[in-house]
């Protein structure tokens, strides 16, 4: 018997949920600076990268879902239960690293766009912005966090607005968006490598296995052998959520490579030290209200990804050290996991304080992610296969193949940026 087309409606939007926050999370301010780069320094060159990392995002999202939706634990979690201990510990602490200096540089572009808006001192952001999403990730519970997160996605909407603002030659973009070109020089390697690793990104596989586990916490399965295994339906609905969250993501990528390529590049302007610096050079070449969406979006996005970017961190440790943990838990209840969340975060405004550029910053720990991104993945592909691990409901080989694809490619574009 068919649903009635409104029950289909309010399934789908159900569905809707973790697949759509880690998306959005993947077009986090480091994101932001790193297709900026791309578009400013090599024009469309590199449009074609959206088509090719869409399928591999999806497949690796989808992938670590499924290990948190069978297994009921959250990556670090499966991993230590894997691997030996010290590997998974040296692999959270360098997440922790990496998601710190991530934090720090997100926040420092956050203040620049504020202060833009508001013609306050960007320092004084930084401290507000830092504290209130710290406080805010401690006070709010899982549902309440969750559903701010999926609606800060539409702010993602302002670079796709702010393409259509410059008004491209569609016939040129195009040629560039299904004719790959490879990258020609170091410069060209290492922006590719920061590409595929601001958007497969290893926070990002954490922090869509541990929602995996918070989601079925907030059913009521508190109790991990409530959590084994998974319906059908249930990944169904996941493997939507997931699509179309990397799909928003991808899509997000293209225009703002598109938008900075046609302005910046187009005039010269192939060195961003910024994200003010790219926002006020798209002023004059692209107007008034093009500028203003690119800030509001690094706003929006930043507030998406900071809690993204600790809470990711927090699971990680929590899970290595067997501590307790969960947005769903008190403070007094878990008192390790959220103390991550305030290190990383005070860390992150620190950092504000040292001289640093933060776009390049933004670049340089995206080109890390790039780096240390494969071989967390030989570990994903590891656990997905492992059939007693897995409840009898590995990955499939289709998953297998794209995510050993996507592995192999990282592995390829990184050693391509030391050789060439």
């Amino acid at each position: 018997m068919k649903r009635p087309r409104h029950h289909l409606v309010r399934h789908f939007f159900r569905a809707l949920g973790p697949g759509i926050i880690t998306g959005a999370a993947d077009d986090d301010p480091s994101g932001i600076a790193t297709y900026s780069i791309a578009g400013a320094q090599l024009g469309t060159s590199l449009l074609w990268t959206a088509f090719l990392t869409w399928p591999l995002m999806a497949a690796v999202q989808m992938m670590c879902a499924r290990i948190g939706m069978v297994t009921g634990k959250g990556l670090a979690g499966v991993l230590r239960d894997r691997f030996p201990r010290p590997v998974v510990i040296v692999v959270a602490v360098a997440l922790l690293a990496a998601n710190t200096i991530n934090i720090g540089a997100d926040l420092a572009g956050m203040a620049d766009a504020a202060e833009m808006l508001s013609g306050w001192s960007s320092h004084y952001f930084v401290v507000l912005l830092g504290v209130g999403i710290a406080v805010a990730t401690i006070r709010l519970r899982y549902r309440q966090i969750a559903a701010v997160l999926t609606w800060l996605a539409l702010t993602l909407l302002a670079y796709v607005i702010t393409a259509f603002l410059v008004h491209p030659r569609w016939s040129a973009v195009l040629y560039d968006a299904f004719i790959p070109s490879l990258p020609r020089g170091r410069e060209a390697w290492a922006t590719l490598v920061a590409i595929l690793g601001t958007t497969i990104s290893p926070y990002l596989f954490f922090w869509q296995t541990s929602q995996e586990v918070e989601e079925e916490k907030a059913k009521g399965r508190r109790m991990l052998v409530s959590r084994l295994g998974a319906t059908g339906e249930e990944v169904a609905d996941r493997d939507l959520d997931i699509g179309i969250g990397t799909f928003a993501s991808n899509l997000v990528m293209f225009f703002i490579i598109l938008t900075t390529a046609l302005t910046l590049h187009t005039h010269g302007l192939t060195r961003i030290e910024t994200s003010r610096q790219a926002a006020e050079a798209l002023r004059p070449l692209a107007g008034h209200l093009a500028a203003t969406f690119y800030t509001v979006g690094i706003l929006g996005v930043g507030l998406l990804a900071i809690p993204t970017l600790s809470g990711s961190a927090a699971y990680a440790l929590a899970e290595t050290f067997r501590w307790p943990e969960g947005l769903d838990e008190k403070f007094s209840g878990a008192r390790q996991f959220y103390a991550v969340v305030v290190l990383s975060t005070a860390v992150g405004i620190l950092m504000d304080f040292v001289r640093v550029s933060p776009v390049r910053a933004l670049f340089w720990s995206a080109v890390l992610n790039g780096l240390l991104a494969p071989f967390l993945l030989l570990g994903i592909l590891t656990l997905a296969v492992d059939r007693n691990l897995m409840q009898q409901q590995p990955s499939s080989r289709l998953s297998f193949i794209l995510v050993a694809m996507t592995t192999v490619l990282m592995f390829g574009a990184a050693i391509g940026m030391f050789v060439f």
